[in-house]
């Protein structure tokens, strides 16, 4: 037996969509025992709860979203570098989140003993706060070729502080760099890659920005490769060379990058390549 929705009737006629509803046969058995309008009424009821049930069980079922996070990694803090030597500053700057990475070298000497990091860091801040007159160093983080991670820029390392490392693009990124000199030849120490890497899989992970994506940035200053205003699409770990006209961070390091993106992925949990035309909207 059949029963046809009617509550549609007034529509016009192209409109209407007649649903048959199937009532079970049990339900049939025990209608056929009851009286003329009793039945009627149990009929309707019947049928509009098979109806009902139609509706909720077409409902499709949200899953739950998946974020990609990585763990923190050690992080020396600035005082064990910068000690009593600090310059007087203005508070720092923070912008809403971090969507992407950018790379450097310091462009000094190799050959440190890694216990030397803390001196070559502090001589580094000397030279950006006083020749340069910045109120900070500019990096984020220093990372030496032992693999050892140290704060950089003030401001707190579990915030997204605005750096003073890529003219243009220091909005909504940080900036890593690697303590020495990478150019053409120069060795990179796989210590140095996996703790880019480890350092750069736990920041974008805030924002679950995947490490091999692209991601939208705003230059907010013409001395930048892009005029400003301009949405740059770049790599979410991009080397400085990409938003600014130079070398940096010299071509062994920047050979490295897609092994720092491919690492950094991995350390989030991602296995699959990500989707073309991802991208997030950054910059002022």
């Amino acid at each position: 037996m059949r029963v046809f929705d009617k509550s549609r009737r007034g529509e016009p006629r192209a409109g209407r969509v007649r649903r048959a509803v199937r009532i079970p046969g049990a339900a049939l058995m025990l209608l056929g025992c009851l009286p003329g309008l009793a039945a009627v009424i149990a009929l309707a009821l019947c049928a509009t709860g098979v109806e009902r049930a139609v509706v909720a069980n077409s409902t499709p079922v949200a899953r739950p979203a998946v974020h990609h996070f990585a763990p923190r990694p050690d992080i020396v803090p600035r005082s064990a570098w910068l000690g009593a030597t600090a310059h007087r500053q203005p508070p720092p700057r923070y912008d809403d989140k971090v969507v992407a990475v950018f790379v450097h070298h310091t462009d000094t000497p190799n050959g440190y003993a890694c216990a030397d990091a803390p001196r070559i860091i502090r001589d580094l801040y000397a030279g950006q706060t006083g020749a340069r007159h910045w109120d900070d160093l500019g990096y984020n983080f220093v990372v030496d070729r032992c693999g050892t991670i140290y704060e950089g820029r003030a401001g707190g390392v579990d915030r997204p502080v605005t750096g003073a490392h890529t003219q243009g693009f220091n909005h909504r990124t940080t900036g890593i760099a690697a303590l020495g000199t990478f150019t053409a030849g120069v060795p990179v120490p796989d210590a140095l890659t996996d703790a880019i890497a480890a350092l750069t899989a736990w920041k974008l992970g805030e924002t679950d920005t995947d490490p091999r994506g692209k991601v939208g940035l705003v230059s907010s200053n013409g001395l930048s490769r892009y005029a400003a205003g301009t949405t740059a699409t770049l790599n979410a770990v991009a080397g400085h060379r990409e938003g600014f006209p130079t070398s940096c961070p010299g071509e062994a390091l920047t050979a490295r990058l897609p092994l720092i993106r491919d690492t950094a992925a991995r350390l989030q949990g991602r296995t699959t390549v990500p989707q073309a035309g991802h991208s997030g909207r950054a910059g002022f």
